[in-house]
């Protein structure tokens, strides 16, 4: 497992490392008790008979106590490192809204521009785009997505979760080192789901800034995030269609209605 490099992370490598452990106990005895009894028992003579029992309820009871106390454990822990790994605060650092699309990446680092404006980057199926982090800053993510079920993770954080149309998941981040990492999608969605990657660039708060005034000085500045369209480069909501549009479907579905009576 790749080594955390967010503050949340080392949780969920803890509860990945003793599952090993336990799961690890708890294979050396089941094997050590295999073993055991293949040996102990075995027959010692073509005509020995081994001694027929029913049940053992001592036995019994353990095998039913020991897995429910082992599950509850499990359990404990589990929605413990969940809940740090899920845990919102209201007033995050940075807000970057992610548009998973088939098949790439937008990034909209949302009203970090000047006057509030958001400026972004659109990856394609070509072209890798570049999420750029501040370390030691907690970054909040807002996942959309205009078409299918994707699902973005990035390794070395050590989480990942998924894009659903229609929905807006979120989580939240620290990442702690400086250096570059590798992400994609972890959801299979379509043709080139391969080709969904991504980097990721934790940097500096210097550095961070800079790359915000260098998209704005490129024009990839938006008055607010890309949600939607073909490689997300066109905004939520601004394709919706006029009154008169609407009026004009709506006369040619009546149009149609009539000549289907003729």
């Amino acid at each position: 497992m790749p080594s955390p490099v967010t503050e949340q992370g080392p949780a969920t490598f803890e509860l990945w490392k003793w599952a090993w452990v336990a799961a690890m106990v708890v294979g050396v005895l089941t094997w050590g008790l295999i073993f055991y009894s293949s040996w102990r028992f075995r027959r010692r003579s073509e005509d020995e008979v081994p001694v027929q029992v029913r049940y053992n309820l001592p036995l019994e009871i353990f095998y039913t106590v020991a897995p429910i106390m082992m599950v509850v454990v499990f359990f404990y822990w589990t929605v413990n490192v969940q809940n740090e790994m899920t845990e919102m605060v209201d007033d995050p650092d940075v807000t970057v809204d992610v548009v998973g699309q088939q098949w790439s990446w937008t990034f909209n680092y949302t009203e970090q521009g000047e006057g509030g404006s958001t400026p972004y980057t659109v990856g394609t199926t070509q072209i890798q785009p570049d999420l750029v982090l501040p370390v030691d800053q907690r970054v909040q993510f807002n996942l959309h997505s205009p078409d299918v079920i994707h699902s973005f993770g990035v390794p070395a954080f050590l989480t990942k979760l998924d894009v659903v149309p229609g929905r807006v998941n979120k989580f939240q981040a620290t990442p702690n080192e400086i250096g570059t990492y590798v992400g994609k999608c972890f959801e299979l969605c379509g043709a080139y789901h391969s080709r969904m990657l991504f980097n990721v660039q934790v940097v500096s708060q210097a550095d961070y800034e800079q790359y915000l005034a260098d998209l704005e000085e490129q024009g990839s500045v938006a008055d607010a995030p890309l949600l939607g369209g073909s490689d997300a480069l066109t905004q939520a909501g601004l394709d919706d269609p006029s009154e008169d549009e609407v009026e004009e479907a709506g006369q040619a579905e009546d149009d149609d209605e009539e000549g289907g009576q003729e």
